[in-house]
């Protein structure tokens, strides 16, 4: 549903551009695409304006209309990492986990000090069940930037985990890193998570190295006392 006015047709590039911005932080992802595409008619080699395009689309769901915006990110620009990662997303979304691993370890080589790009290779690895894998890319993301999972797209990883039990060792696994990082508070709150999804090795956590010197913190105990229930889905 389109909830402003379309471009005017004598408007420059970079303002329709802009435009385009404003609209995708407002989440007006329909009309942001036209911006985007009004924008394009002056300069249809943009890799950059194709990667928002495709990132309007995957907002909405156009997962193919997506795609093919990102693969015409790429052939714009074979260096443009961003549309590499985003493609890759396309592919996680779909289940395809090697493919995705494929674009991300692209965007990687391209660009190696984004954190998204490691924790979305996390999440394609932990979808395949290749957990030290999964692992190893995750604590290099939260090396990269400690808020990384607060400012992904956390509900979008969950959704893609089959199973209850999958959910709970995912969130296992972001409670040891943030304890290894020295983050008390996020190491609770996963740990918490991962509880009320019945995690069945919860006592692990008192085994596990990354948790020594959480465990003596008083709230850890207070967790772990409280027998928090595992939540039925």
């Amino acid at each position: 549903m389109h909830r402003v006015e379309p471009p005017a047709p004598d408007a420059a590039p970079d303002e329709l551009e802009k435009r385009g911005d404003e609209l995708r932080v407002e989440k007006n992802f329909l009309d942001a695409v036209d911006f985007y595409h009004a924008a394009l008619k002056s300069n249809k080699t943009s890799a950059s304006l194709f990667n928002k395009i495709g990132i309007c689309q995957l907002m909405t769901q156009r997962y193919k209309e997506a795609k093919k915006s990102f693969e015409r990110s790429i052939k714009a620009d074979h260096q443009y990492a961003d549309a590499y990662n985003n493609l890759g997303v396309i592919y996680y979304q779909a289940k395809s986990y090697g493919a995705a691993i494929r674009q991300y370890e692209k965007a990687i080589s391209i660009r190696n000090d984004a954190a998204s790009y490691f924790s979305n290779l996390g999440a394609a690895y932990f979808g395949k069940k290749q957990f030290e894998k999964a692992v190893l890319n995750y604590s290099k993301a939260v090396e990269l930037d400690p808020d990384v999972f607060e400012r992904s797209s956390h509900a979008g990883v969950m959704a893609q985990l089959p199973s209850p039990e999958d959910r709970a060792h995912y969130d296992y696994v972001l409670a040891k890193l943030y304890a290894r990082s020295g983050v008390p508070e996020r190491s609770l709150h996963y740990l918490k998570r991962a509880m009320e999804e019945g995690y069945k090795d919860i006592n692990n956590v008192y085994r596990d190295d990354e948790f020594s010197s959480l465990r003596k913190d008083p709230r850890f105990g207070e967790l772990m006392g409280a027998k928090t229930l595992a939540i039925s889905n």
